[in-house]
Formats: structure tokens, sequence, C-alpha cells
């Protein structure tokens, strides 16, 4: 192809890759910055399809909780359904008074992280942990080898802390309760057993989906003879539910606003008609994991998706999968944000006569970088300059920066209100708006991303009005962490009163 205005183009080659070519202007003449009735011509044009998405969201918010509520009921009523609303097998809240020494192990979309809890009861505990950083490769490498790290991982971690003086101390033939994080959606039907049903936050590791995933890590457990028992296996929104409630019982939903987004609640078993062939009592409580990253997926008639969020679908491993995710959670927030100003690059806009071929390699701008522009506070935008100088080579005006500043604001407060309609459609699903709850939440967006928590409240008073004051979102315990070592020690306790034993 011929090489485009703003410096840069790309050739394809015989094998499927692309070359990238790039040009510069002289250096000696004057950079053609967009000047700032550039940009105020611009904005109204540009920001449109995201505004009328915003717009949307509010004006179909009603229409918007009803089909949402619909699609929890149906995914509590048929297995198989877009959001599955996962029954989890954690039966009821913590006492609170569980204690003792717990592994945990989570499998995130970042990292793996190998913990060590002891639970001291009254909400109290201590933690030791040890991350592990996951490559791109490992991600889509065979799924064994994926369980194998953990396992490895694991074996260093309890090698590190046993002898001598260490935190671990076990007498011959002793075996941990392991709690295992796996956050990706899984159909269960025991607590220590879980088919992979998808993979998502990036994952593609093929011979995987539709096996048992917990027998796969029980495989790598047993190749390196580790003193462990896997009690349970668990996704790190549930646990964030039950760590969440164990220090603060007044918790009845949590929510996990990172890489990718979930939510888990308690539900009773009268109203999980999937499950009503097991036989348990219909005054029982069970946590459900409801995956609605997937809300709107494939057929895509409820969410108010922008041209942009079109591109990134199409573009991504599981295209027309992750609907609500794809909107809403860090992975992709910042792919908003690079094409909207790929698209101004290309309407010879923005950084005219500049080399732009690093802010074209897709995914190169971080959702990190884009709450950094959020949260510049110096009038000439000075973090802005340094992310655009330092990332991609770019030179900017004050206008531009201002409206970059001003797209980043638009990204985030419509995932933040995007959130609280979630949020809304449980709160309404269990009638918890008169007597009030809170809302425990964890993930980078919700603790990193500036004034996404209070979009998030901004978002619930237009839902609710007033009565939105009575749901609190609040900062939540360690689920992955914390949550599947208190799950561990529920399992533990349940099983050895008699109850439910199979389960």
């Amino acid at each position: 192809m011929p090489l485009s205005r703003r410096g840069s183009g790309s050739i394809a080659l015989p094998g499927g890759q692309h070359l990238a070519m790039h040009t510069r202007t002289q250096d000696e003449e004057p950079l053609p910055h967009a000047t700032k009735s550039h940009i105020k011509g611009l904005w109204p044009t540009i920001s449109d399809d995201l505004k009328a998405c915003e717009r949307s969201t509010t004006e179909t918010t009603i229409a918007y909780i009803q089909s949402n509520q619909e699609t929890l009921d149906a995914g509590l009523e048929t297995p198989g359904q877009v959001v599955p609303m996962i029954p989890t097998f954690v039966f009821g809240w913590p006492s609170g008074d569980e204690s003792g020494d717990y592994l945990a192990i989570d499998l995130g979309g970042t990292n793996l992280r190998v913990c060590l809890v002891t639970l001291q009861g009254k909400g109290k505990f201590e933690v030791t942990q040890s991350k592990y950083r996951l490559s791109e490769e490992q991600k889509q490498d065979d799924g064994q080898k994926l369980f194998d790290f953990c396992a490895e991982s694991l074996k260093t971690f309890i090698d590190t802390n046993s002898g001598e003086g260490g935190l671990i101390q076990l007498t011959p033939g002793e075996k941990l309760p392991l709690g295992f994080t796996f956050s990706y959606p899984c159909k269960q039907d025991r607590i220590d057993h879980g088919v992979l049903i998808r993979w998502t936050k990036g994952f593609g590791a093929p011979n995987t989906e539709g096996k048992d995933v917990a027998a796969m890590f029980q495989r790598s457990l047993d190749k390196f003879e580790l003193p462990v028992i896997l009690s349970a296996l668990i996704n790190d929104t549930t646990g964030t539910l039950i760590a969440s409630h164990y220090v603060n019982p007044t918790t009845r939903i949590a929510c996990i606003f990172g890489t990718g987004c979930n939510a888990a609640y308690m539900e009773h078993i009268k109203d999980i008609p999937k499950i009503k062939d097991l036989g348990l009592p219909d005054k029982a409580d069970m946590v459900i994991n409801c995956e609605w990253g997937a809300f709107d997926s494939f057929e895509h008639e409820h969410l108010p998706r922008s041209k942009y969020d079109v591109i990134i679908d199409e573009a991504s491993n599981k295209p027309g999968e992750q609907a609500f995710e794809k909107l809403i959670s860090g992975r992709y927030l910042g792919e908003i944000m690079r094409l909207v100003i790929c698209e101004l690059i290309d309407d010879g806009i923005l950084f005219l006569g500049q080399n732009t071929y690093k802010v074209e390699v897709p995914n190169a701008l971080d959702t990190a970088l884009l709450s950094l522009m959020e949260s510049d506070p110096t009038d000439e935008l000075l973090m802005i300059i340094g992310i655009m100088s330092h990332f991609f080579a770019l030179e900017t005006t004050l206008a531009e920066r201002q409206f970059l500043r001003a797209i980043a604001r638009l990204i985030g407060r419509r995932a933040a209100r995007l959130s609280a309609c979630g949020i809304g459609a449980l709160v309404g699903k269990m009638g918890y708006l008169e007597d009030g709850c809170a809302v425990g939440c964890d993930g980078s967006l919700y603790n990193k991303y500036p004034g996404f928590a209070g979009r998030i409240h901004e978002g619930l008073i237009d839902i609710f009005g007033e009565r939105a004051m009575n749901i609190r979102t609040h900062h939540a315990e360690d689920g992955s962490g914390v949550g599947s070592a208190i799950i561990a020690a529920m399992t533990k306790a349940r099983k050895d009163a008699g109850l439910y034993v199979n389960l």
C-alpha cells in the first residue's frame, strides 16, 4: 500500500506478516500541529459516537437493566446460556470464625500469585505471598504446560517458606488445604471440579476448553509431589464476595473491574431451577458466579456499542464474545483511545508531519496511560507531554493534550456508568435497594483509575435516585488469596460436618 500522509504505512508480505514503512518530513521545518480551533471544531464530530453511547446508557437504563435481569434469570433457569450464572457450590456466608493455615493460588490475567493465608477469626487474617509474571507465550501455550508452571511455582513457594524458622511447618504426611482461584468461566458440578467453558482475558491455551481444569491442575500437583489437597476451585469474584463478607458482613455483591469484569452474589437455592435435581434444601443459599462479561454477546441487541467497540471486537481472539467486558474492562479502554487517535491521524488532524507508527501498533496504548492522562494536575498537561513523547515519540500542542484528556475522561466515564448498570441489575433482582447493602469492588480500574468509583456512584443515582445512597461500593478484600483460603476452610468444615459431602 502507498505510504500514508501521516508518515507511515505497511506492505503485506507473502507470509502474511506486515512490514512497516516510515517517512519523516524535513526536520528543519516546523511541525504543523493541530490548533485550538482545529480541536474545537473536531470535538463534536469525533466524539459523537462515544457520546451517543454514553447518552443511550442513561436514556435506556431501565430497559438495559430489565434485559440484564432477564438474562441473569435465564442463566439460573437453563444450562448453556450466554451469561452462564454458574453455581459455585460455596454454600452460605462465612461465620467469621474460620481459622488456620491455608494455601491459595491465583491464576489471574497478568500474574500467577501464590499465598499462605493464616485466618485468625473475627474477620482478621495474615497473608504471605509471591507473584510470578505470566508471559503472553504462556497464555497461548499448551494448557497442561500452563498448569505445570502453576504447580512448579507453588513448589518454589512452599520450599522457600518451609524448613527451620519457615512459615510452613508440616508433620510427615500432613497436607495443607489449597484453594485454586481460576478466574475463567467453568461449569462446576462440585466445588473441586470445573470444566472450562471458554478462555477470557486474552488467554487462548489450547487443549483446555471443555476439560476439567481441576483435574489438569491435580496432575501437575502430583507431578511435583506437593503436600497439598485441592479443596476448592473458585473464581476470583466468588472469593472477593466471601472475603469481603468475612470482614464486612453487610457485603452482598462483589464485582471485579480490572483486566476483565465479573460479579458474584448469594442466591437462594429455590431460585436456581437448573440444580433442582441435586435435591438441595430450598432454604439453603449458594454463591452464583455470574460471568456477566458475556452479557449481550453475539446478538448485540442491548449494549450501546461505538464503531471503535466494533473494531476491537472483530479484531479480538474471541469475536462476538464478552461484549460487556469489551466495553468496560481495563484490557480494552486504552485500545479504544488508540483507535480514536488513529482515526484523527488518518483524517489529517493530529500529529501532522510526524512519524506515528508507534501509536499505530495494536494495544500500544495501555489503559494505565489513560488513567495518567485523566489525572494530570498541571495546567500545561505535562504528564501527557511525557506520555506521548516517551511512548510514541510524538510532540503535542496544548490543544491536542486537552483533547486527549477529554477523550480519556469520556471513555472512563462511559465504562464506569455501564458498570453501575450491571450493579443496578443485581441490586434490583435481589431487592437490596430498601434495606441497602455493600458492594465489594476490586480490580485495577476500580482501585486505580481516577474517579471510577465516584462515577459508578453517579450512575447508581441516575438509576435509583436518592435511594442509591443505600448502596455502598467499597474496596473489596483480597478475593483470589484470602477469599480462596476462606472458601477452602468453609468447604473443609462443611464436609467434616457431613453436609453435601459429594459437592
